[in-house]
């Protein structure tokens, strides 16, 4: 998981989030999985020629599902959703009356016109707090991650888990890095410690292609040239959310 990647999709801003890409000096970027549409390059998608733009919102669409899926699919711990709420609003996306999703959902309509009041409490209470961070940062000239000399890093946005073996500041990385990683790329030792695990797995998925499958023999060949205990950081990399495979274990690719 490319960190650079990482900024760019918590450092977007809401309508960004909402497009799924961000508009560069000349080019528009994917800020799930980081791919470039040049402007005033024509791309030819199923046979029909795009602009730049278009081709980034097809991008989406195609390779994606939409941001609202994507979003909606994210692990609860970042969007604050419960599974319920995640479900209802995937079925009100699909234009389903509150009778219907009742339906859906096994419930009653009462329960479904309180589950529409906690969610719009919930985006009052969102819209405040994003003022107020914006305020602050305007009035301190410095955003909540920064530290007097450091910067707190966000998690990948496929974590599993969101607790504190995630604090972690840009120092603290580039230490682990050097410490634990050669400069040929393979792994001097596996740490014991959960946060540089995560710091060395984070490092380690740089090996892999976005939009690639992987057979599991692929895998294995490419981790063995990062560490012995291959299996290990095959399991590992999955666990953390880096990597997902088939329930055959057949296909492995990089989360996105």
């Amino acid at each position: 998981m490319d960190i650079k990647a990482n900024e760019l999709f918590w450092g977007a801003t809401i309508d960004e989030l909402k497009s799924g890409f961000a508009e560069e000096d000349g080019e528009y970027k994917c800020i799930i999985c980081e791919e470039i549409f040049q402007k005033g390059r024509i791309y030819e998608i199923n046979s029909e020629l795009y602009d730049a733009g278009k081709a980034a919102e097809l991008h989406i669409e195609e390779r994606h599902g939409s941001m609202l899926q994507y979003l909606l699919e994210m692990n609860s711990t970042f969007t604050g959703l419960s599974d319920i709420q995640k479900k209802l609003l995937n079925l009100i996306a699909e234009g389903l009356s509150d009778k219907e999703v009742a339906g859906k959902l096994g419930v009653a309509q009462s329960t479904i016109r309180n589950h529409r009041y906690k969610l719009r409490e919930k985006e009052k209470q969102a819209k405040l707090f994003l003022a107020l961070m914006d305020l602050l940062s305007k009035n301190t000239n410095k955003k909540i991650n920064k530290l007097d000399k450091e910067v707190m890093c966000d998690a990948h946005k496929t974590a599993t888990t969101l607790d504190d073996r995630y604090n972690i500041t840009d120092k603290e990385k580039v230490d682990v890095i050097k410490t634990y990683i050669d400069e040929n790329g393979a792994l001097i030792n596996y740490p014991a410690r959960e946060k540089k695990k995560i710091i060395v797995l984070q490092e380690i998925v740089k090996n892999f292609s976005k939009g690639k499958i992987y057979s599991e023999k692929e895998i294995n060949r490419i981790l063995k040239r990062i560490y012995e205990d291959y299996a290990t950081i095959r399991r590992a990399l999955i666990e953390y959310g880096f990597i997902e495979r088939t329930n055959d274990c057949s296909n492995y690719w990089v989360k996105e």
